[in-house]
C-alpha cells in the first residue's frame, strides 16, 4: 500500500538546508517461533531471544532459568531417553518454563485458598482445571464427531456411543483450549530466551531422521506409530509400497514412538498412527490420525503434486 502525504508542507525542503536524518528505529527481538519455526511447540513460541546474563536461558518476571537446570534435566532422565534428550534442550526448558509460568499465572490470580496445596504441580492443575471448568459440548459437536469418525465406531448408532462420543469431544476440547492458552503465554508474559543458547539448540534439535527428511527438498510422508498397533501394522506394506512407487520422489518415513519417544513428544504424538505430510519446503500441509487407505494417501499426494 503506498501512502500519499498531501500538502506542501509534507514535500518541501528548502534549498541548502540539509536533510534532517532518519530517526535510528531500534529493531525489536525476534521471537522464537519467527527465528525457528519448529523449535516452539507451547509457551516459548511468543518468546524473545535476547541477549541474556552468563548463566540464563530463560527470564521472566520472577523466574529466570540455567543452563544447569536443563542439564540436569537430562541427568535425571532414564538412560534409554537421554542421547535424545541431549540434542533437545530447548524441549527440555520448554517443559519446565511451561510449568513454572502457569505457576506463576495461577499465583497472580490472588491468594490461594488455605487448603491449596503447595506443590507446584497441583497448583497448575488446579489453575487449568478452573480455565477448563465452563466449557461445553453441544448435541451438533458430538454429532459432527460421529460423521467424521464413523468407521472407528463400527455398526454402532449416535445414540449407542453418544455419551461416549461427547465426553471424547469435551476432553479435545479442553486440551485445545490449554493448548492454546500455553501456546500464547509469551503474549501476555514478557518472556526472553538466550538468543546464542536458543541457536545452538535449534541445530541440535534438527539432528533426527524427520527434520533431515522435511529439510532435504522434497516432499515427505511420515507416519508415527508402533509395533503391536493394529492401525499400525495394516499401515506398514502400504508405506512400504509408496516408498517403492514414490522413489526419489517423496521421502517415506516411519517412526516408532516407543523407540523415539522425545521426537514423538516434540511433534505432539498422543494417538497412533499419525500421517504428517509436508512440502518440499518442509511445510506441513496435512496430518491425519487413525488407519489410511493407500487410495486415500495417494490423493492426497495427487494434490501436493507428487506424481
Amino acid at each position: 500500500m503506498v501512502v500519499v502525504l498531501s500538502g506542501l508542507s509534507a514535500l518541501y525542503v528548502q534549498a541548502g538546508e540539509p536533510a534532517a536524518p532518519k530517526a535510528k528505529v531500534e529493531k525489536k527481538p525476534a521471537l522464537v517461533q519467527e527465528a525457528y519455526p519448529d523449535l516452539a511447540s507451547s509457551s516459548l513460541t511468543y518468546a524473545k531471544l535476547s541477549d541474556l546474563p552468563a548463566g540464563v536461558v530463560l527470564r521472566a518476571p520472577g523466574l529466570t532459568i540455567s543452563p544447569k537446570e536443563v542439564a540436569d534435566q537430562v541427568a535425571q532422565a532414564p538412560q534409554e531417553v537421554r542421547s535424545q534428550l541431549e540434542k533437545n534442550g530447548f524441549f527440555l526448558l520448554e517443559n519446565l518454563a511451561t510449568r513454572r509460568l502457569l505457576a506463576l499465572q495461577a499465583k497472580a490470580k490472588g491468594p490461594q485458598p488455605q487448603d491449596a496445596a503447595s506443590d507446584e504441580r497441583e497448583l497448575v492443575q488446579q489453575y487449568l482445571g478452573g480455565l477448563v471448568a465452563n466449557v461445553q459440548v453441544s448435541d451438533v459437536e458430538v454429532a459432527q464427531f460421529y460423521m467424521e469418525n464413523k468407521e472407528a465406531c463400527g455398526d454402532a448408532t449416535l445414540e449407542q456411543v453418544k455419551d461416549q462420543l461427547k465426553q471424547l469431544v469435551l476432553q479435545q476440547k479442553q486440551k485445545d483450549l490449554v493448548d492454546e492458552h500455553i501456546r500464547t503465554l509469551g503474549q501476555r508474559i514478557p518472556v526472553e530466551v538466550s538468543a546464542t543458547w536458543a541457536k545452538e539448540q535449534s541445530i541440535l534439535a534438527k539432528d533426527n531422521l524427520v527434520d533431515k527428511a522435511r529439510f532435504s527438498g522434497k516432499p515427505s510422508l511420515v507416519d508415527f506409530g508402533s509395533t503391536g498397533c493394529r492401525p499400525c501394522e495394516m499401515l506398514a506394506p502400504i508405506l512400504e509400497t509408496l516408498k517403492d512407487k514414490y522413489a526419489g520422489k517423496l521421502n517415506v518415513l516411519f517412526v516408532h514412538v516407543g523407540q523415539e519417544q522425545i521426537l514423538a513428544a516434540r511433534y505432539g504424538i498422543q494417538t497412533i498412527p499419525v500421517q504428517f505430510f509436508y512440502d518440499k519446503d518442509g511445510k506441513e500441509v496435512f496430518r491425519h490420525v487413525g488407519f489410511w487407505p493407500q487410495a486415500e494417501i495417494e490423493k492426497k499426494l495427487a494434490e501436493m503434486g507428487v506424481k
